[in-house]
């Protein structure tokens, strides 16, 4: 099998597939935000929730499902900042998987990334990465709202975690948002071979 990639253009490809899997992992995972209700811990994602409270009949009470699931609707993200987050970084990461995939099938069939199709890729990675890093600033805009406050003790508001702290996911998603941004950009220059001149 012959290759349309340099080394440099091998290594772009495995940093490119990680770059992308912490970010769509990172996405995916409920876990951007962590706090307790009810002494129960919850969790939220842009889209994804851990532990949220639901009314026991039997009971008559308040009881904390300690289940993740996604928001009913897309409207029922707790805060409009939430909503442009989930989606503004669900494109970057399907910039990012793209990217990454066509990489790797560049690693085994030849001719498939020339120098111009290597840098347009990096130049579709800086986009990919600047997405996900516009959704990872936004994100702090929606911690006013109701749902996270009751989490975050009512201590809450727009950049203030109150008792509430920041998850795992969050910072995988913005490593993979900055590594996608800064070396696999730089690397995607030089991935690609120089596509040979046939005389006509």
């Amino acid at each position: 099998m012959a290759s349309s990639l340099t080394c440099t253009g091998m290594i772009w490809a495995l940093v490119s597939l990680l770059s992308a899997a912490a970010s769509c992992v990172g996405f995916f995972m409920p876990y951007w935000l962590l706090g307790s209700q009810m002494d129960k811990p919850v969790s939220f994602g842009t889209f994804r929730r851990c532990s949220y409270p639901v009314r026991d009949e039997e009971r008559q009470a308040t009881v904390m499902l300690e289940q993740c699931g996604r928001y009913a609707s897309f409207q029922g993200i707790p805060s409009v900042e939430w909503r442009i987050c989930t989606v503004v970084t669900g494109v970057g990461c399907g910039l990012l998987l793209l990217v990454a995939l066509t990489a790797l099938m560049g690693c085994c069939i030849s001719e498939l990334i020339s120098r111009t199709i290597g840098r347009a890729a990096g130049g579709m990675q800086f986009l990919g990465g600047l997405l996900i890093g516009s959704g990872c600033a936004l994100y702090p805009l929606g911690w006013d709202s109701e749902e996270v406050r009751q989490t975050c003790n009512n201590s809450s508001d727009q950049f203030e975690l109150g008792s509430c702290q920041i998850g795992w996911a969050y910072y995988c998603t913005g490593a993979g948002a900055a590594s996608a941004m800064l070396l696999c950009t730089w690397l995607a220059c030089f991935a690609g071979k120089k596509q040979k001149q046939y005389p006509y």
